[in-house]
């Protein structure tokens, strides 16, 4: 079984119709034990996503919202990502987009990419400052 928070426990057993009482001391329970481990879930769910879809700290606390995350856990997790790392995964992802590219014009690659990365939860300030270096950088052949 996939790991889970303590929110997105409290709902499926809800829908199965326990009584909330009991659901609380049980999942007070577990917590207690360790079997619920919301901190724990956060880090890994942080590492995970950044690491296989490249999402920025946005998306992420957007994910950890959706998972039912307190908001001081997904904070403190989301703490680990610095802007650098940040800056670091959009090169990546850009760099990795413009290699399909070739041919278009300057103004369409800038607005693609500017797109995946407003998708994966860039602001716009990192995703301006990391295209315009990404562009200034190709060679003049592969330009447009």
């Amino acid at each position: 079984m996939a790991p889970r928070t303590r929110a997105q426990l409290e709902q499926s057993l809800i829908r199965r119709g326990c009584d909330e009482e009991a659901i609380r001391q049980v999942l007070d329970r577990f917590q207690e034990v360790g079997l619920i481990d919301d901190e724990a879930y956060a880090g890994m769910l942080v590492r995970s996503q950044r690491a296989s879809r490249g999402l920025a700290r946005r998306a992420l606390r957007g994910e950890l919202r959706k998972k039912g995350v307190p908001d001081e856990l997904a904070e403190s997790a989301l703490a680990e990502v610095s802007e650098a790392d940040e800056q670091d995964e959009a090169r990546r992802i850009v760099a990795k987009r413009l290699r399909t590219m070739h041919g278009l014009p300057r103004e369409t690659q800038a607005r693609r990419l500017a797109g995946a990365l407003a998708r994966k939860g860039y602001s716009g300030e990192i995703a301006y400052c990391v295209i315009r270096q990404a562009l200034d950088e190709l060679p003049e052949h592969r330009r447009d």
